[in-house]
């Protein structure tokens, strides 16, 4: 049950400003660093909206040592939008939405899913992997949003990036696991990519990456929980492509409802954002 939304949300309509410089270091190195793309002010009320329904809706129950490497990486909700109104108002935020089209150099683009990201203290590492290798869209023009709800500091688990990396396409069709984080461990270093982090996010800020982006991140040595909303985004007019995976089949039945391979990718899961 959708939950009535709060006109006094803040709105998140306004336009934030992006410079050439930005763009391009985007569309060169497939990742970038935005600071105070929500304000304080904001942040702090849709925090207490998506923590509400993380407690909701999260269903992981088992301790940290009894998973996998992934399950250990974070706690992973899907889709709040679909079920909270006032996490809809987050998730199709124009302001975040308008961002991503400007990045990937779009009039317009589409959600695909978004996601709760909570790395608990003591959560493992992130293994290095490839967004895009789960999504069966036929389009390199897909961004992900990852903003911090709470400050972070190092110790808590920031993204990292091997930047360039997505120049190069789809590298490999592990998923994220063990096996992925020895094989692109070796392939960044064979490749010399750079790779790119920061030191310390503020709640508000966001890191946009590229589909094709190899990126990761650190286990959370901290005490705290490291609170992350992630939006996934896409290019307005894209297809469905043939799935050529388990998860890309997977992810057609349940984000792509209706929809098979050739078709636009444009179910009633994937509203219009921008």
């Amino acid at each position: 049950m959708i939950n009535q939304i709060d006109t006094s949300l803040p709105a998140l309509a306004d336009s934030y400003s992006l410079s050439e410089n930005q763009i391009t270091a985007y569309q060169s190195n497939g990742h970038i660093l935005l600071r105070n793309l929500a304000a304080l002010e904001e942040i702090a009320v849709y925090r207490k909206v998506i923590n509400g329904a993380v407690d909701r809706y999260n269903t992981e129950t088992r301790k940290l040592e009894e998973r996998d490497t992934y399950g250990k990486a974070f706690l992973q909700i899907f889709n709040l939008w679909e079920k909270d109104e006032a996490v809809r108002r987050f998730v199709l935020a124009k302001r975040f939405a308008r961002v991503a089209a400007e990045l990937m150099g779009c009039e317009s683009v589409r959600i695909y899913h978004d996601q709760a990201l909570y790395k608990e203290p003591g959560g493992g590492f992130t293994p290095w992997h490839q967004d895009q290798y789960y999504w069966p869209l036929d389009t390199d023009q897909t961004i992900t949003m990852w903003m911090p709800l709470v400050d972070l500091t190092e110790e808590m688990g920031i993204m990292k990036f091997a930047s360039g990396s997505h120049t190069n396409g789809y590298i490999d069709k592990l998923g994220i696991s063990d096996a992925s984080q020895n094989f692109l461990e070796n392939y960044i270093k064979e490749k010399n990519f750079p790779i790119a982090t920061t030191s310390g996010m503020k709640a508000g800020d966001a890191t946009f990456h590229a589909g094709w982006t190899l990126h990761g991140a650190p286990g959370n040595q901290s005490s705290r929980m490291r609170e992350v909303m992630t939006i996934i985004y896409f290019a307005n007019g894209t297809r469905v492509m043939e799935p050529d995976n388990k998860n890309r089949e997977l992810d057609i039945e349940r984000w792509l409802p209706g929809t098979k391979p050739g078709d636009l990718a444009a179910s009633p899961l994937n509203p219009v954002a921008y």
